[in-house]
């Protein structure tokens, strides 16, 4: 049971269906009201936000983050998988890291309400603190290729820009389907980044962060 109060925001992990029901609902809402915002300006139905929750939960070895308010209030979330599980994204880097023992940081958002306080940076931290690095030498991840305060924040938690794009087809708030350009970026993992966790309502506090 955790202590921390209803305003303050919790990061708990959720490794399956049954530990993610209660969340469900307002993860789509959060889903939808974080990707709506530049740069995306995207467009999702609940349904298309719970399905992708639970597809990311069927993943063996899967991370699963969630930002929670009160008892079920989803405020941000961040999810992770190993690389080899996202095939249109293992195409694209073949070759240029090992895709097998690649960890790949495949959601990440913070809503409106909460960002400027480190809860982005925190979440990005803890998922790489939870990749077993005895299997996984390397982790990946897709921003816009805008170069954004999210940009920002990941080359200072030592990302480096690989120069790979991706353009990514997304339905936008107009109901027009578009492609956008990603950009993709990776870091070695080393033993001080932490061993795994189990990342389980674990309070958070405030902090500086770039903006997501």
């Amino acid at each position: 049971m955790s202590s921390a109060t209803a305003l303050e925001v919790r990061i708990i992990r959720v490794q399956n269906a049954h530990e993610a029901a209660p969340y469900r609902a307002s993860f789509a809402g959060a889903y939808q009201d974080i990707f709506s915002d530049p740069p995306y300006n995207e467009r999702f139905f609940p349904s298309e936000a719970q399905a992708m929750l639970a597809s990311y939960l069927d993943v063996e070895n899967n991370i699963v983050l969630l930002a929670v308010r009160g008892r079920t209030k989803v405020v941000g979330f961040g999810i992770a998988v190993p690389l080899m599980a996202k095939p249109a994204v293992t195409r694209e880097l073949r070759g240029l890291i090992p895709v097998a023992h690649t960890f790949y940081l495949a959601e990440l958002g913070v809503h409106s309400s909460q960002r400027s306080r480190g809860l982005g940076r925190t979440l990005v931290r803890r998922r790489v603190d939870l990749i077993d690095k005895r299997r996984y030498t390397h982790v990946a991840l897709r921003t816009s290729a805008v170069r954004n305060a999210s940009y920002e924040m990941y080359l200072s938690m030592g990302f480096d820009d690989m120069g790979v794009y991706m353009e990514v087809p997304s339905r936008r708030l107009d109901g027009r389907v578009t492609t956008d350009r990603r950009l993709f970026l990776s870091k070695v993992l080393t033993a001080e980044l932490g061993t795994p966790g189990t990342g389980e309502q674990q309070a958070f506090g405030t902090g500086s962060e770039d903006g997501t």
